[in-house]
């Protein structure tokens, strides 16, 4: 059984998807890993570190693809890559597989057993293996660093013998798990902290952090069975922007993460709100790569509208690659080491397991995974027929 890492070629990715550490470990319980040279320079580990953890170094991305029983790696794989897989190999990703169609059916079709790291549930049991989790998480906390870096004071109260600086305001939009890392974050440094989110359970969670958690009826709202924000109606968005374009007024630095998962982003904060912001004031938009939450705001740029400045980093875990690095890496880990059968020496892809079930998307040729079956049905059904 061999694991088989390529480079991550996607431009601005300088995460990886093993760490030595990780490396020695799987190692430990006799499986072979072989990984592309170069692949963790940009997130500081040497080839040197990978063979010593006892991996072996390839300088041919083909013939490393064709070689892994398993394929771990951060990004999807490119279309043209998918044929290097072997037919019956676990390859396991972020796949974004609401979305990409091609890239599904691609992996099918060449036999491949495609797990999405997007679709780990989020469940008690497969915690340990919940990527988005671990990488949201990061993205939470390196918000709060830009939005610090670019705004034009300090966060925390500071009292001098010149006077008193007041605490800088912020305002979190969304308290998932970024969410949540923001708030802590900001907290720590000292600014004063309002959050707000559709879900009302959350607003305990908010305050335990020392936010105020802002009241908005917006009427009957909620999250899916596994943990997420249900989308809201037209309604009730314009109902949310009215609540929010107060406090926006007041704040400083604004930082918005409300995602759909598997959807656009809903645009949340409208020209209107930003006109309303004070001159120097900061916004980071976490949802930029899938829509964004904010009017205006750009993908890897940031956007300076009537002296407020809207930044939009499209892959914030990057920022701190080593650490997200380690915990993705670990992910893996767990994944693999939850699932690897000892007598065997394979992994077990059981498609009765409930976590498997949730993120194996394709094997032995099809399509298996019941949410991309149901949305690829209604995908199918609203096609227009062709005359014949």
């Amino acid at each position: 059984m061999q694991i088989a890492v390529p480079a991550e070629n996607h431009e601005g990715e300088r995460r990886v998807a093993l760490v030595p550490e990780s490396v020695k470990k799987l190692s430990k319980v006799g499986i072979a890993i072989a990984v592309e040279s170069g692949l963790g320079l940009k997130a500081g580990f040497s080839d040197e570190d990978y063979t010593e953890a006892g991996a072996t170094i390839s300088s041919n991305r083909q013939e490393l693809m064709a070689s892994g029983d398993i394929v771990l790696r951060v990004r999807k794989p490119a279309l043209e890559e998918i044929t290097s897989i072997k037919k019956g190999a676990v390859h396991v990703s972020y796949l974004d597989p609401y979305n990409e169609n091609e890239t599904v059916d691609a992996l099918a079709s060449q036999g491949v057993s495609a797990i999405s790291m997007e679709m780990i549930p989020r469940t008690t049991r497969a915690q340990k293996m919940d990527a988005l989790s671990s990488q949201a998480n990061l993205a939470g906390y390196v918000m709060v660093i830009l939005a610090a870096q670019k705004l034009d004071r300090i966060l925390p109260m500071m009292m001098t013998p010149a006077g008193t600086i007041s605490p800088a305001k912020v305002f979190v939009i969304g308290a998932g798990v970024a969410g949540l890392q923001a708030i802590a974050t900001a907290k720590r440094l000292g600014a004063r902290v309002e959050a707000f989110d559709t879900r009302p359970i959350v607003a305990e969670q908010v305050q335990s952090l020392g936010a105020k958690f802002v009241d908005i009826d917006l009427g009957e709202t909620g999250q899916t069975k596994d943990g997420y924000a249900k989308e809201l109606t037209a309604e009730q968005l314009e109902m949310q922007r009215q609540g929010m374009k107060e406090v926006i007024s007041q704040s400083d630095i604004v930082i918005t993460t409300a995602q759909v998962f598997g959807r656009p982003a809903p645009r949340i904060v409208t020209q209107d709100m930003i006109d309303a912001m004070k001159q120097g004031g900061v916004i980071v938009d976490m949802a930029v790569d899938s829509g964004g939450n904010v009017e205006g705001s750009n993908s890897d740029e940031t956007v300076e509208v009537n002296g407020v400045s809207i930044i939009g980093v499209s892959n914030l875990p990057a920022e701190v690659c080593s650490d997200a690095s380690q915990m993705y890496s670990a992910n893996l880990f767990n994944l693999v080491s939850e699932f690897w059968d000892e007598e065997e020496k394979a992994f077990n892809l059981n498609l009765e397991d409930d976590i498997l079930k949730g993120c194996v998307i394709t094997h032995e040729g099809g399509i298996v995974n019941e949410a991309i079956k149901t949305l690829r049905d209604g995908q199918n059904r609203t096609q227009p027929k062709k005359e014949s």
